[in-house]
């Protein structure tokens, strides 16, 4: 009795649970639109984290779920809401070009120095190929533009050049919703081959030259060793008759040298260096500076000395504290004053994991890490000063978010003048964001807005709007990507996008390293860098039991993602029109 009076009252219930979740898939509803959703990304992280032989589809596994999604959708005659899907992948994709401006947007510039300049000459190259030989696809085989776009962005697996092509085919005239779908059809078709073809020309390259990781290894790090200027210590004892008297401030090249003296001895007592402290002879000055630059001190000083200052009894402390006071941001460390006024002194500054020489002339920057030394009162005092806050550090700010993005929008919208183009260039949302992101971020503070973004913070709002960007692109297009890859032309959009895929990263490669001689971390960086792809930099990385490698994607990262946002984009407009 018990179990049929349980069957008589849970039947209705589970009636009428289907027929409210039925009503609710069907309702075309904001509530239905984020349920499939959510269901399309939680599937699509999961694919994404399976992996054969160490190489998984990542993020772009959601593009996939959400075209398998999509296409039993259209089977089962569920859809969402166009003008729905349209604001997630539009806000989803400007949260991610945004995020990405702020985090590469302050190394944007130093980029292009130096020796980054011939990698991020190279890096353009296979852009300008692959954007090249596209080109050559769609006039050739006359395959659609919006489809060649598609393809140019899977096959070099660059998300945010499909959202651009994409708002550019939105803008062009007379497009039709059938047309919108095709750049997602011919990225998800030559996505896979995008990223298994950097890792193949990486092994082919390493291959062809029959080329020793571990051997490049040592020659990069005695490259390293070399070139590098980190911050040390010396004890100098004075011995130069000369400085008898002198103030500290007035020993020869003291002052442009970049060099810091924190304490002194004299007559067995240790002291915070003054601005004022005169030197006489058996004092032992504690030095904090390049080498090259002690070494020359130490020819002025007198000798090294026998003992070491830090290791001395006395009341000196030292302690890092971080810059997070917007009254102290863009100051330079002479404009703080801090020696005069609290007799401490500021001895490195660690910028983005940095030591920099605490030169009078360096302007301070949010979330700067200040090694201080002097007494604790004066040290408590630097560190109220300049904020020393891990809860202001850690805490985004959501107005300079939102006023970036507001100011990126705008940008984007702004209508170009290029000679040759038949009508007018927009940034678009894909490139507008990202463009202000970078500048905002280069300059760090306005006023009293800061651009900073904690690191944290930064990856959710990528991730968010990534997966956001990448659901919906795969609903939409699900309904037809099966069809396309089965009956109609997948397969040749395919062989299409292996071409693009693997001749530009041969072709720079092999150069790079036959002429060049690059070494063969940085190599591997640069081809991951030059298709702005993080699963191959990680195989690169693994395959070489090396980070090196970072070094080189993250100095091509901006321009060619830059680049490979307006060639899309180029594209679309220019043969659209």
């Amino acid at each position: 009795m018990n179990l049929i009076a349980n069957t008589i009252t849970t039947q209705p219930a589970t009636q009428a649970a289907d027929f409210w979740m039925v009503k609710l898939l069907q309702s075309n509803s904001v509530a239905q639109a984020m349920v499939l959703m959510s269901l399309t990304i939680v599937a699509g992280l999961w694919l994404g984290n399976r992996k054969v032989a160490r190489v998984g589809l990542g993020i772009a596994g959601v593009l996939f779920a959400g075209l398998v999604f999509g296409h039993f959708m259209g089977r089962w005659g569920i859809g969402i809401e166009d003008h729905v899907l349209e604001f997630a992948r539009e806000f989803g994709l400007i949260l991610f070009v945004y995020s990405i401006g702020v985090q590469v947007g302050p190394g944007f510039i130093a980029s292009l120095r130096r020796e980054g300049l011939p990698l991020n000459i190279m890096a353009a190259s296979i852009v300008l190929i692959g954007a090249g030989l596209t080109i050559a696809l769609h006039l050739v085989f006359n395959i659609n533009i919006a489809v060649a776009a598609g393809i140019f962005s899977g096959s070099t697996t660059n998300t945010p050049s499909l959202a651009a092509a994409q708002q550019a085919l939105k803008e062009a005239p007379g497009v039709t919703d059938a047309v919108l779908k095709m750049p997602g059809l011919g990225y998800a078709v030559c996505y896979p081959f995008g990223i298994v073809g950097i890792i193949l020309s990486m092994l082919l390259i390493r291959r062809i030259f029959r080329i020793s990781p571990q051997k490049e290894i040592e020659t990069l790090n005695a490259m390293h060793s070399r070139d590098a200027q980190e911050l040390t210590t010396l004890n100098l004892e004075v011995r130069n008759p000369s400085l008898v008297g002198l103030p500290l401030t007035q020993v020869p090249t003291l002052a442009h040298s970049g060099v810091v003296v924190s304490r002194v001895m004299h007559d067995g007592s240790t002291q915070v260096a003054r601005a004022d402290t005169m030197l006489q002879l058996g004092d032992v000055l504690h030095a904090v500076g390049t080498p090259e630059r002690l070494a020359e001190l130490k020819l002025i000083i007198g000798q090294e000395a026998t003992i070491d200052l830090k290791t001395t009894p006395s009341n000196i402390v030292s302690r890092r504290v971080l810059v997070t006071q917007s009254s102290a941001l863009g100051k330079t460390i002479s404009q703080l004053n801090l020696r005069s006024r609290l007799a401490v002194n500021v001895t490195r500054v660690n910028r983005a994991g940095i030591d920099l020489p605490p030169a009078p002339s360096l302007r301070l920057q949010f979330a700067d890490s200040l090694l201080v030394v002097g007494d604790s009162d004066g040290v408590a005092s630097a560190a109220n000063e300049v904020g020393d806050s891990i809860k202001v550090l850690n805490h985004p700010q959501i107005i300079p978010i939102f006023i970036g993005i507001g100011l990126g929008v705008l940008l984007g919208s702004w209508p170009i003048s290029v000679p040759g183009m038949p009508a007018p260039v927009k940034l678009g949302l894909a490139g507008g964001p990202l463009i202000m992101a970078i500048i905002l971020s280069r300059l760090a503070r306005v006023g009293p807005v800061v651009w900073y973004l904690p690191q944290s913070a930064n990856l959710v709002l990528r991730e968010i709007g990534i997966v956001l960007f990448l659901s919906a692109v795969g609903l939409k297009a699900g309904d037809q990507f099966i069809p396309t890859l089965v009956h109609g032309d997948g397969v040749y959009w395919m062989l299409g996008g292996a071409f693009i895929t693997l001749v530009p990263l041969l072709t720079v490669g092999l150069f790079a390293r036959a002429f060049y001689n690059l070494n063969y971390l940085t190599l591997c960086g640069l081809l991951a860098g030059s298709m702005t792809d993080p699963p191959a930099l990680a195989f690169a990385t693994t395959l070489n039991n090396s980070d090196a490698p970072s070094i080189s994607y993250a100095s091509v990262y901006p321009l060619t993602m830059i680049l490979r946002v307006l060639c899309a984009q180029a594209m679309v407009m220019y043969f659209m029109s």
